[in-house]
């Protein structure tokens, strides 16, 4: 591993901002908060969706904050989800971030007759930052799901 350059107190904070944003998408989202996971974006965000990182077309594409609500509300459809934050990389450039995080996603769904199945999707997050009054957005979030794998799941 090479030796990591002296870090400034203002990048130390910054690099913590920029993690704490890609953490507060993941608890709003398992905490079902729509509208709180929205909030964590610009106004004019872009947001793409690659269910299959190896297919260069994306799922689904989508344009402004506005247009988050009713992806992020999509999640109701599980009886549970924990996303797990790994490793993550952050490019700082003034004002601007970017950056990968790794993610592992479980999904429970629970069918009428009480049976159980449990996804879990590896997921690769593929972010630009910026920083708006003080606070840092994503302006861009690219969703790569690398694999996923489904399993019944107990009770």
């Amino acid at each position: 591993m090479s030796p990591h350059a002296p870090v400034t107190p203002a990048e130390a904070a910054d690099r913590l901002a920029l993690r704490e944003l890609v953490d507060a998408y993941a608890h709003r989202a398992d905490r079902r908060d729509a509208k709180g996971q929205t909030a964590l974006f610009t106004e004019d965000t872009r947001f793409v969706v690659y269910m299959d990182a190896r297919d260069p077309n994306p799922s689904q594409e989508l344009h402004g904050r506005e247009s988050l609500a009713p992806v992020f509300d999509a999640l109701n459809a599980y009886a549970a989800t924990t996303h797990f934050n790994g490793q993550s990389t952050v490019t700082l450039d003034g004002d601007r971030a970017t950056g990968v995080t790794h993610c592992l996603a479980h999904h429970v769904t629970e069918a009428e007759d009480g049976t159980r199945t449990l996804m879990v999707a590896s997921i690769r997050y593929l972010d630009t930052m910026v920083r708006h009054d003080g606070t840092w957005l994503f302006a861009e979030r690219l969703l790569m799901v690398d694999w996923t794998d489904t399993r019944p799941s107990n009770p």
